[in-house]
């Protein structure tokens, strides 16, 4: 009983640690870069576009790319938002 309570502690410890660690940008992202998109693999195959993500302290690109298309829905892309001092990343999701 005392060792699962030590682990649950020890999680709920580490847990905390790694979500003080997140950085978040105080800056908005530079402008997309324009892409050229690879030929299409196939039909029903849609793009995604490249996009900047914040990585070591700093924005880093992300190349589009073709993906499957899941079964008729639409693809909407990801953007950032800013929530007050900080910028936050919100995933691109099949809607």
């Amino acid at each position: 009983m005392k060792k699962a309570a030590l682990l649950v502690l020890l999680g709920l410890i580490s847990f905390f640690v790694a979500d003080c660690m997140l950085t978040y940008p105080h800056m908005g992202p530079p402008s997309p870069r324009e892409e050229r998109m690879a030929r299409q693999p196939g039909p029903g195959y849609v793009w995604v576009s490249g996009y900047w993500w914040w990585s070591g302290g700093h924005y880093a690109w992300r190349s589009g790319h073709w993906a499957r298309a899941k079964g008729g829905r639409a693809w909407a892309p990801g953007q950032w938002e800013q929530r007050g001092k900080k910028w936050v990343w919100r995933r691109g999701h099949w809607k």
